[in-house]
């Protein structure tokens, strides 16, 4: 099936005797059991009709052999790490969200693993600081809010030449945009709190996998530390997936126009978005990716600068996440990246984060414009 046919194309009720064209929220603990036969059902934590059906339409939206769905983004991130013995040791892109930063360096070190951060977008730094006992390495592509990029097809390579799990976080471009397990990713993970979703209604985590040994592992892990995604929100979930490619393709095209306009303007000084052309990895982007996303970070030069654009913006609200309907504006050193060591943050702290939503693009970047334009005519040191 075609990209747009297969959101909306799935068998919505299995099983199901009434055959509703919605998939039915099985909301239950409990499922009735036969006294000499296994019901396919029997304890929500374990298996749900609701969650299987999720499951299954993320799967083939990432080309996966098999979906998990899990209570947070965190909760995917740290079924990803049960994977891992004590001894081993992971590599992970040195430009991470804050939260998986907090668990690689506060979480894992508690369980005897070591990890080492590296610039993920220079392969020879990443070959450089394998060890034997590596076993996962971690990426983000484009990474969160650097939009750095990293080579899916040559880091994969690298890893299975190092007997390591490739794990890749799509969580920025979605399967509409990027699919790492076709480029050599043995797993993919998402915040489904973002694009999947769609709504900010929900928050829920995502891991896909190809190998069914892997597959065995993860539905292990999902099941005996409790962490799968209760049915209302696999039904909301399942709600956000049918309108993903309708809400991506307007964000994008408008995060395309913003990111144009902010590169122009006077007071912005670098602006982060792969979409454009003086990006410093646009074409390796556009090699694995079939669009530039949906959000965009930019530097003024000055953090009070920064502070007065966010206090100015009236569309924009402030506020962590991103991939939501309606436009938000982040200052990643004090919000989404603030429980990285201050030593350890390769954020400009004046880094502001747009996440863009489906209003009129005129109406954000007039929005921008008299931020930026108030802000200079008070005085605003602008280095």
């Amino acid at each position: 099936m075609k990209k747009w046919t297969e959101l909306v194309q799935f068998d919505p009720s299995p099983n199901d005797p009434f055959r509703a064209n919605s998939t039915p929220i099985y909301q239950t603990a409990t499922f009735a059991q036969e006294i000499d036969e296994l019901n396919a059902y029997d304890y929500t934590r374990s298996g749900n009709p609701t969650r299987d059906v999720v499951q299954q339409q993320i799967a083939k939206l990432e080309k996966g052999q098999q979906g998990f769905v899990f209570n947070s983004g965190m909760a995917a991130l740290t079924s990803l790490m049960g994977l891992l013995e004590q001894g081993d040791h992971v590599i992970a892109s040195r430009d991470l969200y804050g939260g998986t930063h907090r668990l690689l360096s506060q979480r894992l070190p508690q369980r005897g693993i070591t990890y080492t951060l590296v610039d993920t977008t220079d392969i020879a730094a990443v070959a450089a600081v394998f060890l034997p006992t590596t076993r996962l390495l971690l990426i983000e592509t484009p990474s969160n809010p650097l939009q750095k990029i990293s080579d899916i097809q040559k880091l994969g390579t690298l890893a299975h030449e190092n007997k390591a799990y490739f794990a890749v976080d799509n969580t920025f471009l979605s399967p509409w945009l990027q699919k790492p397990l076709l480029l050599g990713a043995d797993i993919v993970i998402h915040s489904a709190t973002k694009h999947l979703g769609g709504h900010s209604d929900i928050t829920a985590g995502v891991i896909v996998v190809k190998d069914p040994k892997i597959a065995e592992k993860i539905a292990f892990i999902q099941n005996a530390e409790g962490t799968a995604l209760a049915p209302f929100e696999c039904w909301l979930l399942l709600r956000g997936l049918k309108t993903l490619g309708l809400r991506i393709e307007r964000q994008q095209q408008i995060a395309t126009d913003i990111a144009n306009y902010l590169k122009q303007h006077d007071f912005i000084k670098k602006v982060y978005y792969p979409g454009l052309i003086d990006h410093p990895h646009h074409d390796l982007h556009f090699y694995q990716a079939r669009g530039a996303g949906t959000v965009i970070s930019f530097e003024t030069g000055s953090l009070e600068l920064s502070k007065n654009i966010i206090r100015r913006v009236q569309l924009f609200t402030l506020s962590v996440s991103f991939g939501s309907l309606n436009s938000l504006i982040n200052l990643p050193c004090a919000m989404s990246h603030a429980s990285i060591p201050i030593e350890l943050r390769e954020l400009p702290a004046d880094l502001i984060r747009l996440s863009i939503g489906i209003e009129d693009a005129e109406d954000l970047i007039s929005d921008l414009g008299q931020a930026l334009q108030f802000s200079a005519m008070n005085n605003v040191a602008i280095a």
